[in-house]
């Protein structure tokens, strides 16, 4: 089963790393939540030259802002595929144990 994340930086870009729509390539995303997707994804994949570029495309509190949201809502997906609450995924995919 291919992680979530490397399905979303799939969705999201090319082999090249450039963004892509339906009208072809872009130039690079001004986005907080596209560099967030973006660099989220190169972490999970280990991929330097992916965080590398994500990083360069919005300021650093901007991109923590986006990693933020981006995270609560992989737990709340999450959490409501499982029937579970955010707190026992969150913790759950930390690998902590339950409370």
């Amino acid at each position: 089963m291919e992680p979530v994340f490397s399905k979303l930086r799939g969705i999201l870009t090319s082999n090249d790393g450039a963004v892509r729509s339906e009208d072809g390539p872009r130039p690079r995303p001004q986005n907080i939540f596209e560099a967030a997707a973006g660099y989220v994804a190169a972490c999970a994949e280990d991929d330097q030259r992916g965080i590398d570029e994500a990083q360069s495309w919005v300021s650093p509190e901007a991109l923590s802002f986006g990693v933020s949201e981006l995270a609560s809502r992989a737990v709340l997906a999450i959490a409501r595929e499982r029937g579970e609450s955010p707190r026992t995924v969150a913790r759950d995919l930390l690998g902590l144990p339950a409370e």
